[in-house]
């Protein structure tokens, strides 16, 4: 549980929005105007800071950034 809510920090901080309602059946990419190519950007930095994974390039797709599940997941799975 504490994932979800370091990663909801993490949202709210890079796209300026109330994650306080965020569960991890949330859409993100393509349903919040926020999340564009900058915020995904952003989103990565912090996740590789906050959880100390290392993100690469051929693991970022769409389907990763689809809902905070998806993304949790990427965590869980690069932890």
């Amino acid at each position: 549980m504490a994932k979800i809510n370091e990663l909801k920090t993490i949202l709210a901080e890079v796209l300026e929005v109330d994650t306080s309602a965020f569960d991890e059946e949330t859409p993100l990419l393509g349903a919040l105007p926020e999340f564009d190519s900058m915020a995904v950007v952003g989103v990565i930095t912090a996740m590789e800071e906050s959880f100390g994974i290392s993100v690469a390039d051929d693991d970022i797709d769409a389907t990763i950034f689809e809902t905070v599940g998806s993304l949790l997941g990427y965590i869980n799975q690069a932890s």
